[in-house]
């Protein structure tokens, strides 16, 4: 019982993980030379393929049919979750940083929030201690957020040389922060309404390995459609055995595929806002690993962020636990535990009256 209770929150922790990792590795990539366009493509086309064969045969019986308004929302879920939000997503990435990628999708779970709310896919009663708990955990988990983005104060230092050098490349693309920021902030808004429409289809195509596969196979159509008009190159479609495969194959198998599956099933279960929340996981993540491994900065203002955006992460996760539910499962766990105990000593009554030569014989 307490596995299955956790089991949504550990797999978000590893979603976060997975994620940390993917900013560091597109990063390199790109600065080697990757297309950020050529990669989105690549990188579904190779999601699709792994999820494939899981969702043909261990959905057989549970994929509902198609039709066109699902094909539709397929395509609609695509655009917005896949090939328009991941290709400024990664744009956005070669003109800025992945710290500062990592503390802007924050404001996912803000947005994601307030439509949730908006849409009646998530209940707040102002009344209640756990409904307002969920509130200022969202506001507070924005002003980490805040605080991490335009509040740097004093730098720590670095006691030993960085273990890698991410950021070496043989082209180095100019910053471009204003151009990034507008695409980052693009990205978050149309990530938010993905995470939303997400809630709503499960509910009509309940097979998550099934509606992985169409995203990664449908986005990396509309990704290559696009791709091909700003890209003619030929040469840009072509990727050796180095960091540009290695990032591809990550990010198709682990991100489209494992991630993307491991989203779905837990917006099905706990909602769309459970599954924005944990993002705040990844800036901290990522803002540590880029300090200790990487030789990037790290500012107090990064520090003092994280620990407020925690606070805020943990009064939501407090809001949005049902105590009923808990007191269900309470009841459920007593009630096992009285079933089995009957059962036993029925056992024992049945064993001793069918053996009936096992018992003592009183001494004379």
């Amino acid at each position: 019982m307490a596995m299955e209770k956790f089991k949504p929150l550990l797999l978000m922790i590893l979603v976060q993980i997975c994620y940390t990792f993917l900013y560091f590795i597109t990063e390199a990539s790109f600065s080697h030379g990757m297309n950020p366009h050529v990669y989105v493509t690549y990188r579904n086309i190779v999601g699709g393929l792994v999820m494939l064969p899981f969702a043909y045969f261990l959905e057989r019986k549970k994929r509902p049919k198609l039709t066109m308004a699902l094909l539709l929302e397929f395509f609609v879920l695509s655009l917005m979750g896949v090939s328009l939000t991941l290709n400024m997503y990664f744009v956005s990435l070669t003109f800025t940083s992945p710290t500062f990628i990592a503390s802007m999708l924050n404001t996912i779970a803000a947005l994601t929030f307030v439509l949730a709310v908006i849409l009646r896919l998530e209940i707040v009663n102002v009344e209640d201690p756990r409904g307002i708990a969920k509130i200022i955990g969202t506001l507070v988990s924005l002003a980490g957020v805040m605080i991490m983005t335009l509040y740097k104060g004093a730098i720590l230092k670095n006691l030993w040389h960085p273990i890698i050098y991410i950021h070496q490349g043989n082209n180095v693309v100019k910053e471009d922060w204003v151009k990034g920021s507008i695409l980052t902030v693009a990205s978050c808004i149309t990530w938010a309404i993905w995470y939303i429409m997400q809630a709503y289809t499960l509910k009509r195509y309940p097979a998550q390995l099934s509606l992985t596969t169409w995203m990664s196979f449908v986005g990396a159509a509309q990704s290559a459609f696009y791709t091909v008009i700003v890209q003619h190159k030929r040469a840009a479609w072509t990727i050796g055995f180095n960091i540009d495969f290695w990032s591809t194959i990550y990010g198709g198998i682990v991100i489209s595929g494992l991630v993307g599956y491991i989203q779905l099933w837990c917006t099905e279960q706990k909602g769309p806002v459970f599954v924005t929340m944990f993002n705040p996981l990844s800036t901290i993540l990522v803002a540590l690993l880029a300090y200790f491994v990487f030789g990037e900065k790290l500012y107090m203002g990064s520090i003092i962020g994280a620990i407020v955006v925690i606070v805020g992460l943990y009064l939501l996760l407090w809001g949005k636990e049902d105590p009923k539910s808990e007191r269900k499962d309470e009841e459920k766990c007593c009630t096992t535990k009285k079933e089995l105990y009957h059962e036993d000593n029925m056992m024992q009554k049945f064993t001793s009256d069918a053996n009936p030569k096992d018992t003592k014989k009183p001494k004379q």
